[in-house]
């Protein structure tokens, strides 16, 4: 099957400052290729005048709010695309991020790839917020199908750090990982949406390193409407993660999120 595109997706924890790690973050980015690609947690101004120098064959936007934390996104220079924001994904609070949509063109075919950065926290209210979201970029679907001529018909994929880190709450009724994503498992199959999350090369893309109390975790995800088809990768995984996973040593992955972050990188290609 031949590519279409690529697409990578990264959460760069508080991707500000220290210009050293500002150049080495656009620098392995850029190593990736990504003909489409997502940041999150870009605070920093600093941010855009690097990018810009290192990656002149890009076009860029970025979400504008209240937030500190803003989603950028970058589209190779050549293609057609059309960037929207998306406020409805704010869930009605000021400081979340909306969705960053990318409406991708190859040829007679659309594509679009909703950029998101959800709630990060484990109380019921930061589940409550995830919930609401995530719900939205399901149903969204709908709205695309009714655009693109009926059920089923667009192209669709939503993407990013979704936070899935479960629910703590006291008297034995905490939610783990594992049912969170089960529930959306589920909700991605029903008719209306028909979508499906994309299996990754490693379960887990997040790591606060070999000391913390913390284990690792799954918290970027990729799903995808059934009607697209991805490149393969190790275990047929349509998702390459790439970064702190691909260390061998403790230090040396402890040195990775140092350097870098401590989200791994996505990346996945959309084939014909």
């Amino acid at each position: 099957m031949a590519k279409l595109f690529s697409v990578a997706s990264w959460n760069v924890e508080h991707f500000k400052g220290d210009a050293s790690r500002v150049s080495r973050v656009v620098d392995f980015l850029d190593a990736q290729s990504p003909d489409v690609f997502g940041l999150y947690e870009v605070e920093g101004k600093e941010i855009f005048s690097t990018i810009v120098q290192k990656m002149p064959g890009y076009t860029f936007q970025i979400t504008e709010g209240l937030r500190t934390q803003e989603i950028l996104v970058g589209v190779k220079k050549g293609m057609t695309a059309f960037l929207t924001q998306r406020t409805e994904f704010m869930s009605g609070t000021t400081h979340m991020r909306p969705g960053l949509l990318a409406t991708i063109t190859v040829g007679d075919a659309s594509f679009a790839l909703m950029f998101l950065h959800l709630a990060s926290n484990p109380s019921p209210r930061g589940m409550g917020l995830r919930d609401d979201m995530l719900e939205h970029a399901m149903d969204f679907r709908k709205v695309l199908d009714k655009a693109a001529g009926g059920a089923g018909q667009s192209r669709y994929i939503f993407l990013g750090d979704l936070n899935t880190m479960g629910m703590e709450y006291p008297f034995g009724h905490n939610i783990d990982i594992t049912t969170e994503l089960a529930k959306w498992d589920k909700y991605a199959k029903k008719a209306s949406v028909n979508m499906r999350r994309l299996a990754k090369t490693h379960a887990n893309s997040w790591s606060n390193g070999s000391g913390a109390s913390n284990p690792d975790a799954p918290l970027d995800h990729v799903f995808a409407s059934t009607n697209l088809n991805f490149k393969a990768f190790a275990n047929q995984a349509q998702v390459d993660v790439r970064g702190w996973v691909d260390q061998v040593t403790a230090a040396a992955k402890d040195k990775w999120i140092k350097d870098y972050s401590d989200h791994s990188l996505l990346y996945f290609e959309v084939h014909a």
